[in-house]
């Protein structure tokens, strides 16, 4: 993708003198090399003197073609050495064209300058223009009329005059391409074009028919031309589905006054129109959010469907008679609302490429509530706190995190304090470049002294080691420390950070 200039008048830390009209200018040339650089095919990269230097100040990629200079050059000082096209240029003010350069990754390139002049006519910066050989050549043949297009987009960017290019997105591979005068007459069209248009009808040539008389939607053209500003929109056509870009361009400037006023009659102005055919990608993002309205239903469904036998669980336990079996219900239950809870989270999702990513700190809060509602003793004095960041898990490793938290909780609230009745659970989620991390820390009466975590350890703990040591890829460690320490560690490459 291309660069945006940014502060160009951070050239003046480097020496160079430029008025503040300058520095307008040139940031206006800055946003105009994007579009210029798709249509050209050809990397973009503008200079200004710097001292005994050449200074990168703006560049702009191509998206049409591959690119020449894959890495960022904004800010890199040239010396007349490496190269001199460049310096005699700044210095010069000549225009090179077609000059071959040396070879880039193994393929023959064609550079071109083009001088960008100041509010006082002097020069203030170099435009650099550089392209594969292959592309040069393909140019040089094609129609005089759009190359003559082309040439005046480059003007109107080189002069700042190029209205709304720094809100348009950039063209892909396959642009279609015409050329319209001022009363909407097709001078040039593409090959590609007249393909596109085809398949809406119109069989026969495009050449001199007028857009107006077109049963299509030509509206940004006709408002690029009134506006003389570029614009860009997302249509429908048939079955069809474009972007459209409509790019006005300046007349053409002959020497005498006679001329001009002769070629104005003439010409009038004329606006390059480009076209994309998007309609797979756009059925692809039909299908995509049909597919993830569905898969949202289902997790919606998923929930209702858990929380259902979370409710015939509480009613299981409210009729049974026996402690330990009501204690297993409740636990039951609590596990059962934990998987739910991240089947709400990915229920209530938009359709973004983040979309399938559950914040374990929203997921713990909720588990928090849950647990001081569900299993807390009302009567006991025990604070829960959540400290620490965020991160982000995919929903199976979300739905494992998920899952140990709350038997870390339960373990906490009902071992740690079962003797005790008052104190503190404080749950801490950190990530560090190596790993992400769950403690849960409370101040109860501790482990036994002779607590072995193989022989002893409850349902609940064996369910922590298999989901830390299976989904998570981790490690789970218990001590005593003033009461219970656990510690949940994992690698990092299972997260992505919020």
């Amino acid at each position: 993708m291309g660069h945006h200039p940014g502060k160009l008048t951070d050239v003046y830390q480097l020496g160079s003198d430029f008025r503040e009209e300058d520095v307008t200018l040139l940031s206006r040339v800055g946003e105009g090399i994007h579009l210029l650089a798709d249509v050209t095919h050809a990397d973009l990269l503008l200079y200004v003197r710097s001292g005994e230097h050449s200074l990168i100040i703006a560049q702009a990629r191509p998206t049409s073609v591959p690119t020449l200079y894959p890495d960022l050059l904004v800010g890199r000082a040239v010396s007349s050495q490496e190269s001199p096209s460049i310096r005699h240029a700044l210095i010069s003010g000549r225009m090179a064209q077609g000059v071959k350069g040396q070879a880039i990754q193994g393929a023959p390139t064609v550079h071109e300058t083009f001088p960008i002049h100041g509010a006082n006519g002097e020069l203030i910066a170099v435009l650099s223009s550089e392209m594969n050989q292959l592309e040069y050549e393909r140019r040089r043949k094609k129609n005089p009329i759009y190359r003559d297009a082309v040439s005046r987009l480059r003007r109107s960017v080189l002069t700042g005059k190029l209205e709304g290019a720094a809100g348009l997105s950039r063209l892909g591979e396959h642009s279609a391409s015409l050329v319209i005068d001022a009363s909407s007459r097709i001078l040039y069209v593409s090959s590609l074009a007249e393909q596109l248009y085809r398949k809406l009808g119109y069989t026969t040539s495009l050449l001199g028919r007028r857009l107006s008389d077109l049963d299509t939607n030509e509206h940004i053209s006709f408002k690029a031309m009134e506006r003389q500003s570029c614009y860009q929109q997302r249509i429908e056509e048939g079955n069809l589905v474009w972007v459209k870009w409509a790019i006005p361009l300046p007349e053409d400037l002959p020497a005498s006054p006679i001329q001009r006023l002769l070629r104005r009659r003439l010409d009038g102005g004329r606006a390059l129109i480009l076209i994309e055919d998007i309609t797979e990608e756009h059925r692809k993002e039909q299908a995509l959010r049909i597919k993830s309205a569905l898969i949202r239903e289902i997790h919606h469904r998923v929930k209702n469907n858990l929380q259902t036998i979370a409710a015939l669980l509480r009613m299981q336990a409210r009729r049974t008679g026996s402690p330990e079996v009501l204690d297993m219900l409740k636990q039951s239950i609590n596990r059962i609302l934990s998987i739910a809870m991240v089947h709400e989270f990915l229920s209530k999702e938009d359709d973004s490429e983040e979309s399938s990513l559950i914040s374990i700190r929203d997921v713990t809060q909720r588990i928090l509530s849950e647990v001081t509602q569900g299993i807390l003793d009302p009567v006991k004095s025990i604070q829960i706190t959540l400290e620490g960041g965020d991160f982000q898990l995919p929903p199976q490793q979300a739905t494992s995190c998920a899952l140990v938290i709350n038997e870390l909780l339960q373990n906490a609230v009902e071992h740690g304090f079962e003797v005790k009745n008052e104190g503190t659970i404080r749950v801490t989620l950190g990530c560090d470049a190596e790993q992400c991390l769950i403690e849960v820390v409370d101040s109860g009466q501790g482990l036994p002294s002779d607590f072995d975590m193989e022989r002893d350890g409850s349902l609940g703990l064996q369910i922590i080691q298999t989901l830390v040591r299976e989904d998570l890829k981790g490690r789970f460690e218990m001590v005593n420390q003033d009461g219970v320490y656990a510690l949940v560690a994992f690698p990092r490459h299972l997260s992505a950070e919020a």
